[in-house]
């Protein structure tokens, strides 16, 4: 679910969109489960998803990227200038 890469952490996702509301909801076959309230056109659940993640690991939009999945539920999220434990750590407190 979580892999460190020499310039950040590499997040396996998985999104449920359309959802009542945005925020995590868990795991999912090792990802990190994201619903999201916006719907999969045009890129408007990526973008959510970018927000709803830069506010869950309290760093900036910028430093996420959506490097493989844009069209997909099953995606995979860069997350820069963190390590391993910030990130876990973050997400232990949201769930």
């Amino acid at each position: 679910m979580i892999q460190s890469t020499p310039g950040g952490v590499l997040l396996n996702v998985r999104v449920i969109p359309r959802a009542g509301r945005s925020g995590l909801a868990g795991t999912r076959d090792n990802a990190l489960l994201v619903r999201l309230n916006a719907p999969p056109v045009e890129g408007a659940a990526n973008a959510e998803l970018l927000d709803v993640l830069a506010e869950i690991l309290d760093v900036p939009k910028r430093a996420l990227t959506i490097v493989s999945g844009e069209r997909s539920r099953s995606k995979r999220v860069l997350v820069s200038g963190v390590d391993t434990a910030a990130v876990e750590r973050r997400i232990r407190t949201q769930t």
